[in-house]
């Protein structure tokens, strides 16, 4: 692969760890950890949930974390719900889930760790735009979220996602494997294919595997011939197939669209602006007496 746009051929030997704050509370409230409650009656279990896990992660010295930020979702719509009804939002969520989201930021920040809030857009949207302007600078970025959404922003082994709970780590090639396309065409993928995890519907009798013989060959959607009969690659049902492409143009966009992520958002800091320097002994212990972790008190192995 070229090396990657404005890349320092002399950077060190770091890597930027960005998490999916959003996902990983998400993760920690449907977990089968018992449920806790802070001693104001607050549900906290995905706050400290969530905590504990980076806390896990900071320890692990496979991942030698120097570098990191995390990323809510916060509030969970953005401007992608007002383009598609179905769009994923907010509603069906365990309202106990939802009241975490304030208090995860603080946790986040009591660990003395670089957040995030992402409003307009989403919590991806500043994950892929971090991983793509922060890649040129450090030897690897790691995408630590298992969402196929930030498989578009892979490059080679540059930019890697990591998908923690199943172990699996996914470098370009491997994305490759897994989707049949290469990273730039995971929108159109997505586009044709659907997405229920973020309500994106697809088009109807259009599954992967077609989907990625077209698109591993011709690129992008735009570039699919609207007649079968002018197609390089063999597809069953191919012209009913064409018939869905030409009649649903209008909705493949909009999906594409929906499923592309930013990559230049203003993000507000550098790379040394993630460098973990410690956890803030004081302010962490205040945060676990207010939630009542007293299990967490000790767990923190290098303080500020």
């Amino acid at each position: 692969m070229a090396e990657l746009a404005g890349a320092d051929p002399h950077a060190e030997s770091r890597r930027v760890h960005l998490v999916d704050g959003t996902f990983e509370l998400f993760r920690a409230h449907y977990s089968r950890r018992p449920s806790r409650t802070a001693p104001d009656g607050r549900d906290v279990k995905a706050t400290v949930g969530l905590v504990s896990s980076l806390l896990a992660l900071l320890d692990d010295a496979e991942e030698a974390v120097t570098h990191l930020g995390v990323a809510f979702d916060r509030p969970i719509e953005s401007w992608r719900n007002q383009r598609l009804d179905t769009y994923k939002g907010s509603e069906g969520v365990d309202p106990a889930l939802l009241s975490q989201l304030a208090g995860a930021e603080a946790a986040v920040s009591a660990l003395g760790l670089h957040l995030w809030r992402a409003e307009e857009v989403e919590a991806d949207d500043v994950l892929a735009s971090a991983a793509v302007q922060f890649a040129g600078a450090v030897e690897q970025v790691r995408l630590l979220t298992p969402d196929k959404d930030l498989a578009q922003v892979v490059a080679g082994t540059r930019i890697v996602q990591v998908d923690r709970t199943r172990g699996v780590e996914r470098d370009e090639a491997a994305v490759v494997e897994r989707f049949g396309v290469v990273p730039a065409a995971i929108p159109d993928l997505l586009a044709l294919v659907g997405d229920d995890a973020d309500g994106i519907p697809g088009l109807e009798g259009i599954g992967q595997r077609t989907a990625a013989t077209l698109l591993a060959h011709y690129g992008e959607l735009d570039a699919i011939p609207p007649d079968h009969e002018a197609w390089e690659v063999p597809v069953r049902g191919a012209a009913r197939i064409a018939a869905t492409l030409r009649e649903h143009a209008a909705e493949a966009q909009l999906y594409r669209e929906l499923t592309t992520l930013a990559r230049e958002l203003d993000l507000g800091v550098g790379v040394e602006d993630l460098a973990v320097g410690g956890v803030p002994r004081a302010r962490f212990l205040a945060w676990c007496d207010a939630v009542g972790a007293d299990r967490l008190r000790d767990r923190p192995r290098r303080w500020a």
